[in-house]
């Protein structure tokens, strides 16, 4: 089986990143090809460094509409002519004409048990809402924000002295368990997206995502 080629789009520290480079290392079939970022000042950029992976910026100019700018990235992803496609903590709305050029190829990791809390400050919500539990999901990514198909998903308790900080790093343990799977499922050829839902070995994952037995 040829080896997946993964490119990675992030915005700041890149742990999720990291997370996959690291599985990657492991023999997952899968490669990280490159990375993308829109902030030059992104440590996830040293983590492509440190890898020896090729990593590049494409940065908003100034008065560039959205479409301006996905229209470069696009050049800059089809470069790498990635198998599959990770957003990780890539901080900007993609525009519908990029993100159906690559359905079924990408996915995002949310901070929140989606279809719970899409967009930000999902800790903060989750805290307000006095929820019991919270978690993330990785999910492939549709024109709709974080509506994408759920592949799988990881909950965390949520307890009544947390504040918004150490719920975020209860979650993002979880995130760094579930991302390197989800991207082993696909470089497998397990996963597929398939009329707006995710398979995995030929069987509906659900609507909240692949749940083991």
């Amino acid at each position: 089986m040829s080896v997946c080629r993964v490119l990675v789009l992030i915005s700041g520290n890149g742990s999720n990143l990291q997370a996959v480079m690291d599985a990657c290392d492991d023999n997952l079939r899968a490669e990280v090809v490159g990375v993308i970022s829109n902030k030059p000042q992104a440590y996830g950029l040293v983590r492509a460094h440190q890898a020896e992976i090729d990593a590049s910026c494409v940065i908003a100019r100034k008065g560039e509409s959205r479409a301006e700018y996905d229209e470069r990235l696009q050049l800059k992803i089809d470069e790498y002519q990635p198998d599959l496609i990770v957003l990780a903590g890539f901080m900007r709305i993609l525009t519908d004409e990029l993100v159906s050029r690559y359905l079924g190829k990408m996915i995002n990791i949310h901070p929140s048990l989606l279809p719970k809390y899409p967009g930000l400050h999902t800790h903060e919500r989750a805290l307000q809402a006095k929820e019991e539990e919270h978690g993330a999901s990785v999910h492939f990514v549709i024109p709709e924000l974080d509506a994408g198909p759920v592949i799988l998903q990881a909950k965390v308790p949520v307890y009544e002295d947390d504040d918004a900080e150490q719920l975020a790093l209860r979650v993002h343990e979880q995130e760094h368990a579930i991302y390197p799977l989800v991207v082993k499922w696909f470089s497998h050829g397990r996963l597929i997206m398939k009329d707006n839902k995710a398979y995995l070995d030929g069987q509906d994952v659900g609507p909240h995502g692949y749940a083991p037995d």
